[in-house]
């Protein structure tokens, strides 16, 4: 690679990648027995996860079952779903957790005020979500990159503050005894027992990424990948694009929505403080850790995120290397841990192919909305240095 004089082969950090290259060379290369196989793996491999002796090792300080529900499951749905907004349509989000708390705050409203069906609220909250996404997207999807971040900081502070101050959907004190999802007599049981909304949040992730994976290879995938790439040029070949970043941001606002309402329904409490932008900064973190726009790489992206600081809570290593309860230390560790993955895999742990040619070229990075963008072996124009 031109430009730092440091070629790929010679840094020792980026051999560590290889692995995962290796990896996501042979699954576009494998036939279809090959993926099966390794579907019905993973699908086994998810049934059994909240088996006891995983979760020794996975959360020996916490219930692994209700860790999977939340933050695992719940991030890896959050991701998918901004992974739709940012990595395949290129639009940078910051106020994702919005759409989250308008799924959540549609179950507890509707369930305790007028006492609808679980399942009728969760729709209602998606259908929600989505029109509040469109209603944020109108006025706001001409402006481009730190911009637009900026005007969806924003909506996702003001549905927090607007929250924190309405009586009405119960204020700073929230919407307590949210009902649960209805039992299905003889099949589920939906009540306090972690295992049933495991199983539900799973089924939700599965036909989400069904879904995201049906668009991303339909016309409004590489439509969204045009103007990922390059905004202007898309538009002059004919690309509506104003109309696919809308239906993009609003597919990413369904999906926040329906994982707010999951997680509403497992809760039973929540309040504004449940929503902080911090968590839209986490879920953003998490995709592009991930590999923003390959959705395996996202999934392990949130899963490690959520993962992580469970794990370092109680780690009997670290707490003899430390002297002390590693709890205190666990973001501090979490951080570090960032910052190595992001030193190792600047595109991500699992970024796709294209993604990567993109950012090394450094056009069509997140955000950039089709403006020219450094990448991670991008050379310092000369011009630009004078």
């Amino acid at each position: 690679m031109k430009g730092n004089g440091v070629s790929d082969s010679s840094n020792p950090l980026r051999r560590v990648g290889a692995l995962f290259d290796g990896a996501r060379d042979w699954w576009e290369h494998a036939k279809s027995w090959q993926r099966y196989l390794v579907y019905l793996g993973a699908i086994v491999f998810a049934l059994i996860l909240p088996a006891p002796w995983i979760g020794s090792f996975m959360s020996p300080g916490s219930d692994w079952t209700t860790v999977l529900i939340y933050p695992i499951g719940t991030y890896i749905l959050l991701a998918v779903g901004l992974n739709v907004v940012v990595g395949q349509a290129g639009l940078l989000d910051l106020g994702f957790v919005a759409f989250f708390a308008i799924g959540g705050y549609s179950v507890a409203y509707y369930g305790t005020h007028f006492g609808w069906n679980y399942w009728a609220t969760v729709l209602f909250g998606i259908l929600l979500a989505a029109v509040s996404g469109v209603i944020l997207g109108a006025p706001t999807l001409r402006l481009r990159g730190d911009y637009l971040a900026i005007v969806t900081l924003g909506f996702g502070e003001i549905v927090r503050v607007t929250a924190n101050n309405t009586d009405e959907i119960g204020g700073a004190r929230g919407i307590t005894n949210i009902p649960h999802p209805p039992s299905i007599p003889g099949v589920v049981e939906f009540r306090l027992l972690p295992a049933p909304y495991y199983y539900l949040i799973l089924v939700a992730i599965v036909l989400v990424i069904v879904f995201s994976v049906r668009l991303q290879k339909s016309r409004v995938g590489r439509a969204w990948a045009a103007i990922r790439e390059d905004e202007d040029a898309a538009e002059l070949m004919g690309v509506p694009t104003f109309k696919f970043k809308l239906l993009a941001f609003a597919i990413g606002a369904m999906i926040g929505g329906l994982a707010g309402g999951i997680y509403a329904g497992k809760a039973v409490f929540i309040e504004p403080n449940t929503f902080p932008f911090i968590l839209s900064a986490t879920i953003l973190a998490a995709v592009v850790l991930g590999g923003a726009g390959n959705l395996p790489g996202v999934i392990l992206g949130a899963f490690v995120i959520a993962w992580l600081p469970e794990r370092f809570r109680e780690a009997e290593w670290l707490e003899n290397a430390l002297g002390e309860n590693p709890a205190e230390y666990r973001i501090l560790l979490f951080g570090a841990v960032l910052v190595l993955m992001m030193a190792l895999r600047p595109e991500g742990l699992l970024p796709s192919r294209r993604r990567k040619a993109e950012l090394h070229e450094g056009t069509g990075g997140m955000g950039a909305m089709g403006a020219e963008v450094a990448g991670p072996d991008t050379e310092v124009s000369t011009e630009a240095v004078k």
